[in-house]
């Protein structure tokens, strides 16, 4: 069965990024969680997801309190939820590689039931991750590769724990997912909108799908 990740918690009529988004997407049943991190001004590994907040300052200017206060809502931070949600599978998107060295210390030293998923667009910063033990670690594309070998360039050999390609909807098929899974890698994908798309997401050979509308799929089982 596909699993269905909550694409920043389920933030239909919450704040994304928030707690009580993250527990509401937990209530619905969700297998796992996607959320964003970056490093606020006071050094704090914020769960944050566009560069600037709403006063227009970017999150690397805000302490995490003032960011808060521009946003109008808690700002949880990587601490915050493992702690919370320990046995919860989290998939973690690093949004900026100065976050790096602050993430891996946090998750060196996770010891939930789950190994989260850190994932970016970074993919210097997936290479940094895949040494921290305690995790599994994949790449973000937003584009379709001539072939995979395209997306594997640049890693060293040898390193465990690249387990997973998180794959833009409209830029992957079966075929490609295919090619994946027989070098033993994960599928996920982003960017799933419509009801229709859900229902589509099962034939393209995907593991699983990071959504906003979980409820989507959710609604049949």
């Amino acid at each position: 069965m596909m699993l269905v990740y909550s694409h920043r918690g389920y933030h239909e009529a919450l704040p994304e990024n928030t707690l009580a988004a993250f527990q509401a997407a937990v209530d619905m049943g969700v297998d796992g969680i996607e959320t964003d991190v970056r490093l606020s001004a006071d050094g704090q590994p914020v769960l944050y997801h566009d560069r600037h907040a709403p006063d227009g300052h970017t999150v690397a200017e805000l302490t995490r309190d003032e960011l808060a206060r521009a946003a109008g809502h808690e700002i949880p931070t990587l601490e915050d939820i493992l702690k919370q949600w320990p046995d919860l599978t989290w998939n973690i998107e690093i949004k900026v590689p100065e976050a790096v060295p602050l993430a891996a210390q946090i998750l060196s030293q996770f010891t939930g039931s789950r190994r989260p998923l850190v994932t970016s667009f970074w993919h210097t910063a997936v290479d940094q991750m895949r040494r921290v033990p305690q995790v599994d670690c994949g790449v973000l594309v937003a584009h379709r590769p001539t072939d995979l070998a395209m997306v594997e360039s640049g890693w060293t050999p040898g390193l465990s724990r690249l387990t997973t390609i998180v794959w833009k909807y409209d830029t992957v098929d079966a075929q490609l997912t295919a090619l994946a899974r027989q070098k033993g890698l994960v599928n996920l994908a982003y960017d799933v909108e419509s009801r229709a798309e859900h229902d589509a997401a099962t034939s393209l050979g995907l593991d699983g799908i990071i959504t906003d509308r979980p409820d989507f799929v959710l609604r049949s089982h």
